[in-house]
């Protein structure tokens, strides 16, 4: 696994050196992070896609490896792309940074830092709101490096506030209604009685991180159904055989209508420090265009590595 993390940031190291202005869109998927062993036979393994579909509904340790990070020390290094219409890339930002939360307080040294192209406001701010929403969903368990100043999506409640709560609640505690989506609330709750017709269930086991036994879940749009019918095109969810914890997850969401429009897509990996588990990779692409902000194009990369309990 660690030969396919370091890959991955090399290959983007070079697009994000090169001075090509033409890349393809980077596209995450946690499917690739596993070797598949074979389909797996739910019935043999004693299993129901009920029993998959229970456990994510109940989890809570998927959002808890973020909060865990609060008690570690460790390295990140951020990778962002932006992108114009045409997908030709005008601007980059690279990060390599040390966090540390020795005694509780959260500090961060820059080892690395570099920017390019349309990045950055002329008041230092970062121009894409997709970063700030970025940064409200997965990153103020620890005060991340997006924003200027930490935790200030949080503090200063605005108009956008409840887009990006109601995001977060898609990718952390997916399966529920999300109130408050004009046209699509009813359309996140996949796993009712609605929204079921319209989704098929793949199971596959095979290994992760190269050791790891693991289920893979996949719920995934039937192709008879049109994309416009449902608003989560696919979520693939990877369970620990051994103990059913959720190791990781990839959301593709899309949906257009006269308020907003946006295609994304979105992979999260954990693995286990010291018993906890903790985040080791989020990968993001996407295209937005929602109210009160110009359509927005990025790409992102976050690996962490490193960890030391404090």
């Amino acid at each position: 696994m660690a030969k396919r993390i370091i890959l991955a940031s090399c290959l983007l190291l070079l697009a994000f050196n090169s001075q090509a202005q033409q890349i393809q869109r980077f596209n995450p998927d946690t499917i690739l992070t596993i070797v598949i062993d074979s389909a797996v036979n739910i019935r043999s393994h004693r299993l129901r896609a009920q029993d998959f579909i229970d456990a994510v509904m109940a989890d809570t340790s998927f959002y808890k490896a973020f909060q865990n990070m609060k008690a570690y020390s460790f390295t990140a290094e951020n990778r962002i792309f932006s992108y114009d219409k045409k997908n030709k890339i005008n601007g980059k930002v690279y990060r390599k940074l040390l966090h540390n939360n020795q005694a509780g307080v959260h500090k961060v040294e820059y080892i690395t830092k570099r920017d390019s192209g349309n990045v950055l406001k002329k008041n230092g701010k970062y121009q894409l709101y997709t970063v700030e929403m970025f940064d409200y969903i997965f990153m103020n368990a620890y005060n991340a490096d997006f924003v200027k100043s930490a935790g200030t999506s949080v503090a200063n409640k605005g108009k956008n506030e409840g887009y990006k709560a109601k995001l977060k609640t898609l990718v952390f505690t997916p399966g529920r209604k999300v109130s408050g989506l004009p046209f699509i609330s009813s359309k996140t709750e996949i796993f009712g009685s609605e929204m079921r017709q319209y989704y098929n269930y793949e199971f596959a086991r095979g290994k992760y991180l190269d050791s790891i036994p693991v289920y893979r879940f996949k719920v995934i749009r039937k192709p008879s159904t049109a994309e416009d019918d449902v608003m989560i095109q696919e979520m693939t969810t990877i369970f620990d055989m051994n103990n059913f914890q959720i190791l990781g997850r990839y959301i593709d969401m899309k949906y257009s209508n006269m308020l907003f429009d946006f295609n994304v897509q979105m992979n999260i990996e954990l693995n286990k420090f010291d018993g906890e588990l903790l985040p080791i990779k989020i990968t993001y692409q996407g295209n937005w265009d929602i109210p009160f902000h110009k359509e927005e194009r990025a790409s992102f990369l976050i690996v962490h590595k490193d960890y030391k309990r404090e």
